[in-house]
């Protein structure tokens, strides 16, 4: 059965780091996906630069360039997401709010609801997101990313209630500060980063597994150092 691999924010700090892994894995094809252009020279591999994912229509576009097999599974990873804190609710904008929930959850909702079309009409694939691990842990002047990613991790479970009657596996990640140079410049202890590398493997082994994983939000606090 062939399997077709989809990466949206192919080209942020997380993006570049797991297609660099999964485009060397058993996929038959990739579809990469980015706001910004990128120069994609692996074999069997396409990409598609996107307009604004909070907006349906974009979101319709981008899907329609997918070719659907029957015989096919696909596998979906969404590294898209923002972070804005530093404010207390009183203080926010409702324009940066509903950026916040654009970012980490409308975005999301989007992808899930014109891939799972994907799945009914093939044999099916999996999902995973990136949530964090903020969603589980109420903190001053992070309400409006946390909140975001804690609905983000409700979209995911009951996606994947719903995905189970046509192949559909649902999943999260929830790192807990990505290992990237900007975060390399305030972080003290480097094991409490997570970085690309391990985050791409664990994906692709969720999507091994996906018949008997699902409706999980994976949390990653640490690195151990060994």
């Amino acid at each position: 059965m062939k399997k077709i691999l989809l990466v949206f924010g192919a080209g942020g700090n997380l993006g570049k780091g797991v297609i660099e892994y999964l485009l060397n894995q058993d996929y038959e094809k990739a579809y990469l996906f980015d706001s910004k252009e990128l120069s994609i020279t692996a074999n069997n591999t396409e990409f598609i630069q996107t307009g604004d994912l909070s907006i349906e229509e974009n979101v319709r576009e981008v899907f329609n360039k997918i070719k659907i097999d029957l015989d096919t599974q696909y596998f979906l990873f969404s590294t898209i997401g923002g972070f804005a804190g530093g404010k207390i609710i009183a203080e926010y904008d409702y324009e940066e709010w509903q950026k916040m929930l654009n970012l980490n959850l409308n975005i999301s909702f989007l992808l899930a609801k014109h891939f799972s079309l994907i799945c009914r009409k093939s044999k099916g694939g999996a999902i995973c997101f990136t949530s964090a691990l903020t969603a589980f842990a109420p903190a001053v002047e992070k309400s409006a990313y946390g909140l975001s990613k804690n609905a983000l991790n409700y979209l995911v479970k009951t996606l994947s209630k719903e995905g189970r009657k046509y192949n559909l596996s649902v999943n999260a990640i929830a790192p807990n500060i990505l290992d990237t140079e900007e975060n390399r410049e305030w972080v003290k202890n480097s094991s409490d980063m997570v970085n690309s590398k391990n985050i791409s493997k664990l994906v692709y082994d969720i999507f091994e597994n996906s018949r008997i994983l699902s409706g999980n939000i994976l949390e990653l606090p640490f690195t151990l150092n060994q």
